[in-house]
């Protein structure tokens, strides 16, 4: 190829003719533009989760319905992930993530202004639209524009850090702003940020060549549609228990939905996702993992919450303040794994962070009524933050290890759907373990809620033991050995 010409795949290479190439493209300012979009949706997982009690008072949730404010922006997000990744291939990746940061701006505003509990929901559900075509946009940008190796090492690194950062700065920016101002300015603050970011998008970053091809929409509403149907089926049996009708009907639906929606995959031309990114044993092993964790993290979170308000009688503020060792214990640890990587590999980084998140879930697992937060919550909280902080980046690099530009959308949307949709079933999940353990619980209020969310945390335990043993032993080769 002759000097100067750039690669079909190389991040000039959506360059218009006789467009000078701002200084920096590849380096520095386009990598924070790029991660700052993500650090948004990273907020946004967890600056609502502080607000929530001031949410139910003011809208009217009950205590188990109160989950869907979380779970309709996480089920929309997940849902339409694959989707979002599959129309930046097609139309431009930074078109998409332009996109995506605007309608997350707009949709922020509606939550803000909301008056009743299902304006809310849609406003979320939209925010989950506009971060579905977010997500997968950044984390391709990223694949197609640091080529494998410590470059791409230290990108994925800065990118782990606003991911992980952007969840725990998110509980104390919540705190901060349902304190001093009202609950709704924890939607409201991402208006300017959207806004900033689609400004600041054209001028630093180059827009990527667009592939040719299809939608799948028969793949992507089978998908959500079952997910959705599953959800829905956790959160009636946490309020009605085993013997609810319409709980039964929907896992009879969800599982209908998603055998149809292997089916769709398996024939499309184009699918959503598709298959053959499984067949990489490694890559497989990781999806697993990216899937299982944040089942757990995610409920851990919620329940967190509560209890150090209504248990504890913290404020928002003083919730939101609570976390802030864990998000010192994860940027730290996220700073110094690129350098673990390349002396140890991906898996026994990953394996070990894996380890100390099934910890810190036992752990809570211990908590009784009466803990106060240096008894109870200060220990496994520490642990958390350093096993999530040792664990998303090998997992990130195990997944995108040897995929080319073309597929980069996809493998990234597929990472980052199993992902949130694993914090969505997760949060579901123990949810449910919360509902059944304390349906009929004696005693005062902070004590059934305190029961109830150590059956939850001893839950998410599990999931993460899971997810360690699936990555202990399908996982064969660290990604220092394949060459990341």
């Amino acid at each position: 190829m002759p000097t100067g010409t750039p690669a079909p795949d190389s991040p000039s290479a959506g360059l218009r003719p006789g467009r000078p190439r701002p200084a920096d493209e590849t380096g520095t300012t386009a990598l924070l533009v790029i991660v700052t979009a993500y650090l948004m949706v990273g907020i946004d997982s967890t600056v609502v989760n502080v607000a929530l009690p001031d949410v139910q008072r003011d809208l009217g949730f009950t205590p188990t319905g109160l989950s869907w404010v979380l779970n309709t922006y996480t089920l929309a997000f997940g849902g339409l992930l694959l989707l979002g990744g599959r129309i930046g291939d097609i139309a431009g990746r930074r078109r998409t993530l332009t996109a995506g940061a605007l309608l997350f701006a707009a949709a922020s505003l509606l939550g803000g202004l909301a008056t009743e509990s299902s304006w809310l929901l849609a406003a979320r559900a939209l925010q989950g639209v506009g971060a579905a075509l977010i997500a997968p946009s950044t984390l391709a940008l990223i694949t197609t524009g640091f080529p494998e190796g410590p470059r791409r090492h230290h990108a994925l690194g800065v990118y782990s850090s606003m991911a992980g950062i952007g969840a725990s700065v998110g509980l104390v920016l919540g705190g901060v702003l349902t304190s001093w101002a009202s609950w709704r300015w924890s939607l409201l603050i991402n208006v300017p940020i959207g806004i900033a970011v689609a400004t600041a998008l054209p001028r630093f970053v180059t827009e990527t060549p667009r592939h040719a091809g299809r939608f799948d929409a028969v793949g992507a509403l089978t998908g959500t549609a079952g997910t959705a149907s599953l959800v829905y089926a956790f959160i009636r049996v946490s309020e009605r228990g085993w013997s609810d009708t319409q709980a039964m009907l929907g896992f009879s639906t969800a599982a209908a939905l998603l055998v149809g929606f292997l089916l769709v995959e398996t024939r499309a031309e184009q699918p959503i996702m598709p298959l053959s990114l499984f067949a990489d044993r490694n890559r497989a092993g990781g999806y697993a993992g990216v899937l299982l964790l944040p089942a757990g993290m995610f409920g851990a979170f919620y329940f967190l919450t509560l209890v150090s308000q209504q248990a504890l009688g913290y404020s928002p503020l003083r919730t939101g303040f609570a976390f802030l060792p864990m998000t010192l214990v994860m940027f730290t640890t996220v700073r110094l794994v690129p350098r673990l990587l390349q002396r140890f590999g991906a898996k026994p980084v990953l394996l070990s962070g894996m380890s100390l998140i099934a910890v810190a879930g036992a752990w809570l697992w211990r908590l009784e009524p009466g803990d106060g937060y240096l008894a109870g919550l200060l220990g496994p909280l520490l642990v958390m933050g350093l096993g999530v902080g040792l664990s998303f980046l090998p997992l990130n690099a195990t997944i995108l290890a040897g995929v080319g530009a073309r597929e980069a959308g996809s493998a990234s949307g597929l990472l980052q759907t199993l992902q949130w949709l694993g914090g969505t079933l997760g949060l579901s999940v123990l949810v449910t373990v919360f509902g059944t353990a304390t349906r009929h619980s004696r005693g005062s209020p902070s004590e059934i809620l305190t029961e109830g969310s150590a059956r939850a945390f001893g839950a998410g335990s599990l999931i993460a033991l899971t997810a360690l043993v699936l990555s202990a032993f399908v996982i064969t080769s660290t990604a220092r050995e394949r060459g990341v």
